[in-house]
């Protein structure tokens, strides 16, 4: 395929747009990537381009579909240097956090591999003589997934990989902040010797990303939708597949809580808040954006934490020294200072922190803040984490689930079974007793309850979200009908 790296993939063949759209740096404000504008009769025939190539590559036995996916990883892996290139100037990363990326992306691909094999059915007993009852799961269709810019490679790739695995064919609708780096991951599958249709790209300018998702979502040939993003967005899109009643898995915000109990080793939590709040400067859906603290422990705990977040230096992540590096836009600076200010206005402390330049913002911690307060309960999605205190272990699980939202969540106590008591309580899709509120492992029921969506991506809960549950029966017997 020759490809310009400003193209749509449709069909195997490089598309060319009449338009195209700018992403900028946002650090430098340079133009960091350039790509075609998709229109909405492209994005039509990236799905049928996909409908096409459904009945051959869904009838694709197991081990040739794992031999592609497994190719498919080699080839990811191989474009290390172009994604972290394309990363640091479209979303501003630090190569440690596109590599991280990489390296998580590569391991997915390659536990679908593994799961062409376990795409299992059962033979469920009939109370009708000589009747064989079966339940298989068959490929749903064509699969459109919707991948976000802020851990690109990784959610780009989660969007298709189990997927194809299972013999559907996919539609990558790519972000507008980062389209050069998912049409890598297209890239990948192909140089891999994916068939055409199988794998289609459609990248499209932001004004016209309702049009261009809208007439993905209403193509008669696309069966499931995917989207990871904001609950806002989230909700437009489920009302829309709901109108041809098409399933949808939607990850959406986060406003993880981590709880810290009298009995914490203050220790542990201080590394595993720092790392969950700060890291990719708060940009993950799973970030830890408030630490509940009893109260006996609270002073003690906020020395440390301060301690170690004043370690966290924010710079430019084209030089490579420090763990922080540049928010996706302004838009975030603005809205994470807003957040700060009217805490404090409130009431509430800011222990670390301080002015912005640009896109670089450092590492904020706010103290004492309350349900009164924005911060409580807007997702910042930035380097902010705000300090709630709590009466007790109770008041500390009222405060955790008092949010709109519910993927991850973290508690921490030298108490496991106290520990597994409390993480029962937390109304969230994830929750970790004495780690972090991100961590994410190819292999795991990966989702989120409340306002973070439904459905799961990873492993076996994959299978389920991408595959048709069929009932189908063998009479061997002759057959005797009342009329």
């Amino acid at each position: 395929m020759d490809y310009a790296g400003t193209d749509l993939i449709i069909g195997g063949v490089a598309v060319r747009s009449e338009t195209t759209f700018d992403r900028v740096n946002p650090v430098t404000g340079e133009v960091a990537s350039r790509s075609a504008a998709a229109t909405t009769a492209q994005a039509a025939a990236a799905a049928d381009a996909a409908a096409v190539a459904l009945p051959a590559w869904s009838a694709l036995g197991p081990g040739a579909r794992r031999a592609l996916l497994d190719k498919a990883a080699t080839a990811l892996d191989a474009k290390a240097q172009q994604f972290v290139e394309a990363m640091m100037t479209e979303t501003g990363s630090t190569e440690g956090w596109v590599r991280f990326n990489l390296m998580l992306a590569v391991g997915m691909v390659r536990e679908a591999a593994a799961l062409t094999t376990q795409i299992g059915g059962e033979v469920i007993p009939s109370d009708k003589p000589g009747c064989i009852s079966m339940a298989l799961r068959e490929p749903a269709g064509v699969v459109l997934g919707i991948a976000p810019w802020n851990a690109p490679i990784i959610l780009g790739v989660r969007a298709i990989a189990v997927p194809l695995a299972c013999g559907n064919t996919v539609v990558l609708k790519a972000s507008e902040n980062c389209p050069r780096t998912h049409a890598l991951i297209i890239e990948a599958f192909i140089e891999a010797g994916f068939p055409p249709g199988v794998v289609n790209l459609v990248t499209n300018a932001p004004a016209d990303a309702g049009a261009v998702v809208g007439a993905l979502i209403d193509h008669p040939a696309v069966r499931r939708i995917n989207f990871t993003g904001s609950t806002a967005v989230g909700k437009i899109i489920a009302k829309r597949a709901a109108e041809h009643l098409k399933p949808v898995l939607l990850e959406l915000g986060g406003k993880a809580p981590l709880l810290v109990l009298d009995d914490a080793d203050l220790d542990e939590a201080v590394k595993a808040a720092a790392f969950g709040a700060f890291m990719n400067q708060g940009q993950i859906c799973m970030s830890t954006e408030r630490i509940v603290v009893i109260d006996s422990v609270a002073d003690a705990f906020v020395a440390k934490f301060k301690q170690k977040v004043s370690t966290m230096a924010v710079g430019d992540p084209r030089a490579g020294t420090t763990p922080l590096g540049a928010v996706v836009d302004v838009k975030t600076v603005s809205h994470v200072e807003g957040l700060v200010a009217d805490a404090v206005g409130a009431g509430a402390v800011q222990v670390n922190g301080g002015e912005a330049k640009g896109v670089l913002m450092p590492a904020t911690v706010v103290d004492k803040v309350t349900p009164a307060m924005k911060l409580f309960r807007e997702e910042s999605f930035g380097p902010v984490v705000a300090i709630i205190r709590a009466r007790d272990e109770d008041h500390a699980i009222e405060m955790a689930n008092d949010t709109e939202y519910g993927l991850s969540a973290a508690v921490f106590t030298k108490d496991i079974a106290r520990g597994l008591r409390v993480a029962r309580r937390i109304q969230s899709g994830i929750c970790h007793v004495n780690g972090p509120t991100v961590h994410d492992e190819p292999q795991m029921p990966f989702g989120g309850v409340k306002g973070s969506g439904y459905g799961r991506f990873g492993g076996k809960a994959g299978i389920d979200a991408f595959t048709e549950l069929r009932w189908i029966t063998i009479d061997t017997l002759p057959g005797h009908y009342p009329i």
